[in-house]
């Protein structure tokens, strides 16, 4: 379930971390960490550097998302 204030924004996958996370970086130039959630890691699996994703943010924590596909 989402909650009220989360947004959603694009970015850029910079780098391929461990467990199944990247490292995103923003149109402004934030870089977050970013994740998949449930069953859409699967899906998620091909991501490399480069590809543009979006995203989910809370105001609550700007330095980790969740990638939405």
């Amino acid at each position: 379930m989402v909650g009220p204030n989360a947004f959603q924004v694009e970015g850029r996958v910079t780098e391929t971390l461990p467990n199944g996370t990247w490292q995103v970086e923003l149109k402004n130039g934030h870089r977050l960490t970013a994740f998949g959630a449930g069953k859409e890691k699967a899906d998620l699996a091909g991501l490399k550097a480069g590809d543009t994703v979006k995203l989910q943010l809370t105001p609550y924590d700007l330095s980790a998302g969740r990638i939405l596909i």
